[in-house]
């Protein structure tokens, strides 16, 4: 059960990372009439991602009311079918529309995974299987890059949607013959759709609103999409107090521990998305490492997750999640604050050659990176799989599906939030530069690239607060 868990949620979080090595390839091969080269890639990327992101507390309720098994069972199938045609995909167009039914598909494996979890182990095994899930799921995440970059360069990059289809078939067959049907034993007579509509419209126009802006500016377009999620957000509690049969049982939100990590969800991972945008981005652009040496660079980390994830997930389980959720994200931020130590290329001159007061030091990986990803990595293992054991600790197993889902959609809105807020205090780095100073377009980089480390750890070390200070200590 716990393999097919895995696998059905692992290739989700597998295809959001594998097809960024492709879009250069599908941008060359696929030809269109309506999109654009560079705004097909970003279509193909962001209209799976998105829609995942919408419709992931629509399917964390329907997982709960009409079965999990079943749910997930449909999952995938779906997911199979809709990589198999992005895979003989004729043109961007279809390519999009294909890659939009695969993240609505995976919307239903995310929560479903966690919701099995929590229905079929109890006690310290159910938090060793969060963690053997963490760690597994992280792993098939990081493997992405690497294995799309050997697809595409040995085979085609539609292998790299066809290479879902038998890791599909071997989970459904897992499903059908271990997994036993569960569901919310008091469901209520009819379903939420109303709510349904408001959550996905809170979630998706917020969502395509930031991106939109960022990709378009912040005009019309995107002043609409993100004015119809913050009506839509302020919208969905009121609506859930009248309706007979809400989609979200209010009774979740009385719940202490599950509003907190809630809250440090939305902290910690919108420090994730800053830092997973900006150091790449400054390593490549600045330092000058190739793409294959940038993501070596975090390797060690990944690899620390990645084997972690069990043994920590087994000792919150012993001795409640508290403490490493409060430790995780401090070594995180200091982890942040030592890369942002790093100012500049290896042996480059940053402003004018001859000035001693403008050459910086040497940037060398033992140094200057090595430590501040072992601490990282370090802290990150220590929150993953505690963050999902209190979340789903917190909550009835009925509700478990939603109370996932909820969590997983605010995993993805409060990053790209909080990462449209840090981008435009970087674009005024950027921008806020007097005339008279004459620092080359690399030293400009390196403090927008402060900036953000900076505003990264802050948002760490107010999610190890809320932690510390809203977490009992007896909460295992």
């Amino acid at each position: 059960m716990l393999t097919a868990a895995i696998l059905g949620s692992g290739i989700v979080f597998l295809d959001g990372t594998v097809v960024n090595v492709a879009l250069p390839r599908i941008g060359h091969d696929l030809r269109s009439s309506v999109l654009g080269v560079l705004e097909g890639q970003t279509y193909v990327f962001n209209g799976y991602l998105l829609t995942l992101a919408t419709l992931l507390i629509l399917a964390g309720a329907v997982n709960d009311r009409y079965g999990r098994r079943r749910t997930f069972l449909i999952g995938l199938a779906g997911f199979g079918a809709a990589s198999l045609l992005c895979g003989l995909a004729p043109n961007i167009e279809a390519l999009v529309a294909f890659r939009i039914i695969q993240g609505a598909a995976g919307a239903l494996l995310v929560p479903g995974s966690l919701a099995l979890i929590r229905t079929a182990f109890e006690g310290e095994e159910q938090a060793r299987a969060y963690g053997t899930w963490a760690g597994a799921t992280t792993l098939l995440t990081l493997a992405g890059p690497l294995v799309g970059g050997l697809l595409v360069d040995t085979v085609s990059w539609r292998a790299v949607f066809l290479i879902n289809v038998p890791l599909v078939v071997a989970a459904l067959w897992m499903t059908a013959v271990h997994v036993p049907e569960s569901r919310a034993e008091a469901a209520p007579a009819g379903f939420d759709w109303l709510g349904a509509l408001l959550a996905a419209v809170a979630v998706g126009g917020l969502s395509f609103g930031v991106v939109f802006g960022q990709e378009h500016g912040w005009g019309i377009g995107a002043i609409l999409l993100l004015a119809a999620g913050v009506a839509a957000a302020i919208g969905l509690p009121l609506w859930l107090r009248r309706s007979p049969n809400p989609l979200v049982p209010l009774s979740l939100f009385r719940r202490r521990e599950f509003n907190i990590v809630n809250l440090s969800t939305l902290l910690i991972y919108g420090a994730l998305y800053v830092q997973s945008y900006y150091l790449p981005l400054y390593i490549q652009g600045v330092l000058g490492y190739t793409a294959a040496a940038a993501g070596l660079v975090f390797l060690p980390g990944g690899l620390l997750l990645g084997f972690g994830s069990r043994p920590i997930g087994r000792l919150s389980g012993r001795f409640g999640v508290r403490p490493f959720l409060v430790a995780g994200p401090v070594l995180m931020a200091a982890g942040i604050l030592w890369l942002a130590r790093v100012s500049q290329a290896s042996g480059r001159w940053a402003f004018t050659p001859g000035d001693p007061h403008t050459y910086l030091p040497p940037v060398g990986y033992l140094v200057d990176f090595l430590p501040g990803i072992v601490v990282y990595g370090t802290g990150i293992a220590l929150v993953v799989a505690p963050l999902t054991t209190a979340l789903m600790s917190s909550v009835p197993a009925q509700n478990a599906g939603v109370a996932s889902a909820l969590n997983n959609a605010l995993s993805r809105v409060g990053p790209q939030l909080a990462g449209a807020g840090i981008f435009l205090g970087v674009a005024a780095v950027f921008g806020g530069r007097r005339p008279d100073f004459t620092a080359s377009a690399g030293a400009t980089a390196t403090a927008a690239f402060h900036l953000a480390m900076v505003c990264c750890a802050a948002l760490m070390l107010a999610g190890a607060a809320v932690n510390g200070l809203g977490l009992r200590a007896a909460d295992r």
